[in-house]
């Protein structure tokens, strides 16, 4: 009885103030460094436009995103920006603290809402020499983040709307699970760093294909496999950079 018990409390999925844990980054780590960052972290909602960090401004948080969508933008000198890459349940934000920077070079803004597990920036830097499996997932991590953003930089240069917006769906339906992505035009218009304009005109070509459909503020992903085709090569690559990383990992 007391040996079924024990096997019960370790498989139970972890939690942090009765919110389980999903980020990828903290589970299965060590019991001693499980216990330990669980302890010090907190859970918060994630709501949609949220700032998570600022451009050239101290960085007060590190968040394990557990839901939802966090964009990391550059900013240019006018205000225009565009999207550099994605982090969901796989990943984090605040990798400069990590690091060992105080301040931020990209806006991270909440894209869809979700939850994320903080720590203040003084915390973190205690935690990281206690947990060794978790600060090599942190790097590891930055390393896929480094790669992702810089395949959409030459996607964005190299592609047509309608390929980088299919593209953007696909890693965005990766990270939400569901086939209903909330977002307005106006907003993937800001993500893609193009004109509204060239939006509109990108998603009606895949919503007349009969690959999404799109009402009130919501699009929905109604034809994957043929969604994948209209893509350019960039989500491939990317996934298979990623499966090819992650086999490393795990040997």
């Amino acid at each position: 009885m007391a040996l079924s018990r024990v096997r019960l409390i370790q498989e139970s999925p972890p939690s942090v103030e009765g919110n389980i844990v999903r980020n990828e980054l903290l589970l299965n780590l060590p019991q001693a460094e499980s216990e330990f960052v669980l302890s010090q972290l907190t859970f918060v909602q994630l709501r949609a436009y949220d700032v998570l960090q600022e451009c050239e401004e101290p960085i007060k948080y590190f968040y394990f995103v557990d839901s939802g969508i966090v964009s990391i933008l550059t900013i240019m000198q006018d205000g225009k920006s565009v999207e550099v890459g994605l982090s969901g349940k796989e990943g984090c934000v605040g990798l400069q603290l990590a690091a060992g920077f105080t301040t931020s070079d990209t806006r991270a803004l909440v894209q869809i809402a979700g939850g994320a597990f903080r720590v203040s920036a003084p915390a973190l830097l205690k935690i990281l020499p206690r947990c060794p499996v978790l600060a090599k997932r942190i790097q590891q991590y930055g390393l896929f983040l480094a790669m992702q953003g810089s395949q959409v930089a030459a996607c964005n240069r190299l592609h047509d709307v309608e390929e980088r917006m299919a593209r953007w769906l696909l890693m965005s339906q990766d990270r939400v699970g569901g086939d209903d992505i909330p977002l307005t035009h106006e907003f993937l218009a800001h993500m893609l760093g193009t004109r509204r304009s060239s939006v509109t005109v990108a998603a009606g070509l895949l919503s007349k294909a009969g690959l999404i459909t799109y009402n009130r503020g919501i699009v929905k992903i109604e034809d994957r496999s043929r969604l994948e085709e209209a893509s350019c090569e960039c989500y491939e690559l990317l996934r298979r950079h990623t499966r090819t990383w992650k086999k490393e990992i795990t040997c």
